[in-house]
């Protein structure tokens, strides 16, 4: 399982909200055909998002795709990882790739593989990622807008 997707499994699971359903439909695929591929399929649910990182895709293309649709962008400036350091600090210094903010997490998750995610590593620090991500937020790289999807998954 990719980084997202356990992620996102592992905050449903650990905070108990049966109502969310996670799915992975692109890995790998550009962000505005992955939007445009959600729309198809994505009846029947309440909520429809697409995590999606800047360091290797066109995201304007993607917010072209998006706009009129129920679909919703979680963009990562640079990537989802940044979303991952901001459950154990606060973190403003630019960065444009995966590789540069790969150093930085792994100061607290030493050994860290985006292809073994555990969450219960970051699950103490979730309410502290959101804050920090939301008082980033439309600040420019780096950035992430992972914590409005977070905060829908957090049980009422």
């Amino acid at each position: 399982m990719g980084t997202e997707p356990a992620y996102f499994d592992g905050l449903k699971q650990a905070r108990r909200n049966p109502a969310v359903k996670v799915k992975v439909l692109g890995k790998g695929v550009a962000p505005d055909q992955l939007v445009r591929y959600t729309c198809k399929v994505g009846d029947g649910y309440d909520e429809i998002w697409c995590v999606v990182d800047t360091d290797e895709y066109d995201i304007p293309a993607a917010v072209r795709a998006a706009r009129g649709t129920r679909v919703q962008l979680s963009v990562s400036d640079p990537c989802f990882e940044y979303w991952l350091i901001l459950h154990f600090q606060d973190c403003h210094r630019p960065a444009r790739c995966y590789d540069e903010v790969l150093p930085i997490l792994r100061r607290h998750v030493p050994g860290y593989d985006k292809t073994r995610l555990t969450f219960a590593q970051f699950d103490a620090g979730v309410e502290r990622a959101i804050e920090r991500a939301r008082a980033r937020d439309g600040g420019g790289n780096p950035a992430t807008g992972v914590w409005k999807l977070a905060l829908n998954v957090l049980p009422d």
